[in-house]
């Protein structure tokens, strides 16, 4: 049992550890968006958050073991049950649901809510215990673009889909597309107010563009026979390529001309104050000021195509065409004082 004590111990130490990560949302722009402005009417939001947090806090604390190294430990067969079975409660979500449970059995919540998120907790355990190999080979279906770029777009488009972000823009996309199918038709300012939610859930990626390339990638920029406007292009290219989709079903130029502005605003704080993120978390974003001109930048660029005229979008264009064109050149210099 000394064993195994030390084995619980270590694992407990290390979902700690990784859960601490979880604090990233309290400076993304999505967050701090609904917490100042939706306020009280931002409880969807915070549902939409949570439902998407679910899912990295209810991962098997076993997976933390590397495959290759649990058979080697001098365990019994009788060890390593007690570890199966004793492991889930290491993670804080399987007492959460257990509290439930009670509250349920009390008549406090409803069996079908309970069950809801308890089902929610175990996708979370049986996704996490899919074997890495199958996991990778999601990311091959991603498609292959023409150009000297393909691969760069291609690498990109799977860090960004490695972010919670997205996954709260898609919810909120697909709940406006099953609204307008199934219900009466919305309020035109509705799908303004949407679309600014869907690009602000995006916006503080646009300000990391470079935090999940790591030391080792911002070096092989520098080796890579490419300008730094177009290393920066390909980033753009793949926020847009999952943009565009999110909000088709509610604003297309309005959220185009968000898009545009937020990655004109977060280039500068990519390659000058680069941060570090974390894989299936949220994104940090940068200073709270800068987080608060971002956003104030998106707005004025959704309304005044939405409300007034579309030919704003050409401004949007080139604001970000000479953003490229100034950062691209302080990549070099980022990857050099990163290695």
């Amino acid at each position: 049992m000394a064993r195994l004590g030390a084995i619980l111990k270590a694992l407990g130490r290390a979902m700690a550890r990784e859960q601490k990560s979880i604090w990233s949302l309290a400076s993304n722009n999505f967050f701090l968006f609904s917490v100042f402005v939706l306020q009280g009417g931002g409880g969807f939001i915070f549902l939409i958050i949570g439902m998407v947090m679910l899912f990295p806090l209810s991962t098997d604390p076993l997976r933390r073991i590397p495959a290759s190294r649990l058979p080697l430990w001098p365990l019994e067969r009788r060890e390593l049950w007690l570890l199966r079975a004793l492991s889930p409660w290491i993670n804080p979500m399987t007492w959460a649901i257990a509290a439930l449970a009670v509250w349920a059995a009390r008549g406090k919540v409803t069996i079908g809510l309970w069950a809801l998120i308890a089902g929610l907790v175990a996708s979370g355990f049986v996704l996490s215990a899919l074997p890495v190999a199958l996991s990778q080979g999601v990311w091959r279906f991603v498609p292959a673009f023409p150009g000297a770029l393909n691969q760069l777009i291609r690498k990109n488009l799977r860090e960004m889909l490695c972010t919670l972000d997205v996954y709260c823009a898609l919810l909120l996309s697909v709940s406006v597309l099953g609204f307008r199918i199934a219900l009466p038709p919305m309020p035109r300012e509705a799908f303004l107010m949407i679309t600014i939610l869907v690009v602000v859930a995006l916006s503080s990626y646009a300000q990391c563009l470079f935090g999940l390339d790591g030391r080792g990638g911002l070096a092989r920029y520098r080796l890579l026979p490419l300008p730094g406007w177009q290393v920066l292009a390909a980033k753009d290219i793949a926020f847009l390529l999952v943009m565009i989709p999110l909000t088709l079903p509610l604003a297309p130029l309005a959220g185009i001309g968000g898009a545009l502005i937020a990655l004109a605003a977060g280039h500068l704080n990519s390659v000058n104050s680069p941060r570090s993120q974390v894989r299936w978390r949220f994104t940090t974003g940068a200073a709270l000021t800068k987080g608060i001109v971002q956003v104030l930048a998106i707005v004025v660029a959704a309304s005044t195509i939405y409300f007034y005229s579309a030919w704003t979008l050409i401004l949007c264009v080139a604001a970000l065409a000479v953003s490229v064109w100034r950062c691209g050149p302080l990549i070099a210099q980022l990857s050099n004082d990163e290695t």
